[in-house]
């Protein structure tokens, strides 16, 4: 995938998650919130053909409100289908329904998404009281399954790689004793009872490992084995995995730690091999950031610096948190003739004023006046010809990106000072 197509990727994934996020809140008060998921090809009169049929049996619904709902639901539905022939590639999802919006009023939604990220594999009819997106979060869900295995002749932890984010899932401690014999025990016995010991240990932590990866190992894409020398060899050559498992073993790095931690640990140390997984890819562009802002002056963070460099076109990649979800308002000043932009979280009204930054005059502004900060900030990129990434925050330096940074920074080309 080239990075133009990457992006376009990322972005289609951003406008179906808030949408996605949108249909989570809506709530009927009955079983009247109708979605349908069509697979790809499918001729839209098959489709119209469905709904009229559920439409009739609608009729059948005792409740008068909602056997209402329902059929409006559905007259919605059959009313945006005819602007279609075919469903697209990828197929399309329709979701309708009166929806509660407080004092025992309802409002009526509809929302058709073409062409979800992954293909819809068979037609789908529900009505419940919330839309069905569960598909669909699964689609956008960060892909790529990797095992990880972190042991050394004390403790032992297994867990998952699943896209961007470590997932620990269980843990052993050994009872292997040291190297030094306790007294009475001759030096060839202690030898011998440590190794049945560290081989008994091996064989707990295969046995965890096989449990939790051999259901998954068709879906896997490999699996990463962490610790210090000798142990993760001896684990490896003494062939303790299942067999299949064996096969699907990428590597084995040197992590200095064997706890939860080393899990991690052992994912940076695997950079080569996960070099085309998600994580690598945010941590190496997150890296690139602090290096810059710390050593260099390429480095741009917040709303107005990154905006500012961002009309300069002095910006190369655009960083964009995951869970950054706030919009901009924009008002332009008659006094001064110029514009002003001030952050909301999406989860807050329109302010109905706002001070304009440079001459300080009180500006009226409308819901109108309000957008997606991040649609607002891609637009300008697009124009320059910068890229843009969206970074997940289930890594450190992610979380940062969101929590210290306000979820938006740049990787400049050039210093400029802002």
């Amino acid at each position: 995938m080239s990075e133009q197509e990457a992006e376009q990727s990322d972005r289609q994934k951003y406008e179906f998650k808030k949408v996605i996020e949108k249909l989570d809140e809506y709530e009927g008060s009955g079983t009247q919130l109708v979605s349908i998921y069509v697979p790809g090809g499918t001729r839209i009169s098959e489709v119209q053909a469905h709904v009229t049929q559920e439409h009739s049996e609608a009729s059948n619904i005792k409740s008068k409100q909602t056997r209402t709902n329902v059929q409006d639901a559905l007259s919605s539905i059959k009313s945006r289908l005819q602007y279609y022939e075919e469903a697209p590639e990828n197929g399309m999802v329709l979701f309708s329904g009166a929806i509660d919006a407080g004092g025992g009023q309802t409002d009526m939604v509809t929302e058709v998404l073409e062409s979800p990220p992954d293909p819809i594999e068979s037609f789908r009819y529900h009505c419940d009281s919330h839309f069905l997106t569960e598909p669909l979060e699964y689609m956008l869900a960060d892909k790529g399954l990797y095992g990880l295995v972190v042991l050394d002749r004390r403790e032992a932890n297994v867990g998952w790689l699943k896209g961007k984010r470590v997932e620990p899932v269980k843990s052993a401690s050994s009872l292997v004793p040291g190297k030094q014999r306790k007294g009475g025990q001759s030096a060839q016995r202690f030898a011998r009872l440590r190794l049945e010991a560290i081989d008994n240990f091996y064989q707990e932590v295969a046995g965890m490992a096989d449990e939790l990866f051999v259901p998954e190992r068709h879906e896997m894409d490999g699996i990463l084995v962490g610790g210090p020398s000798p142990t993760k060899d001896e684990f490896l050559d003494g062939d303790y995995l299942h067999h299949e498992l064996q096969d699907l073993v990428l590597g084995k790095f040197d992590v200095s730690y064997t706890d939860e931690s080393g899990l991690h640990d052992l994912v940076d140390n695997a950079s080569e091999v996960l070099a085309d997984a998600e994580i690598m890819e945010d941590k190496n562009l997150m890296e690139t950031f602090f290096r810059q802002l710390h050593e260099g002056e390429e480095a741009t963070y917040g709303f107005g610096a990154t905006r500012q460099n961002l009309m300069m076109g002095s910006v190369e990649t655009l960083l964009l948190s995951e869970d950054l979800r706030q919009d901009v308002v924009v008002a332009d000043c008659d006094a001064c003739t110029n514009t002003t932009y001030e952050l909301v979280d999406r989860r807050h009204a329109t302010p109905d004023a706002v001070d304009c930054e440079d001459c300080g005059e009180t500006v009226e502004v409308t819901e109108e006046d309000r957008e997606d900060v991040i649609e607002h900030l891609m637009a300008i990129a697009e124009q320059r010809g910068t890229e843009t990434a969206f970074i997940s925050t289930d890594f450190e330096k992610g979380e940062q990106l969101h929590d210290a940074f306000g979820g938006i920074a740049g990787i400049l080309r050039y210093s400029t000072g802002v």
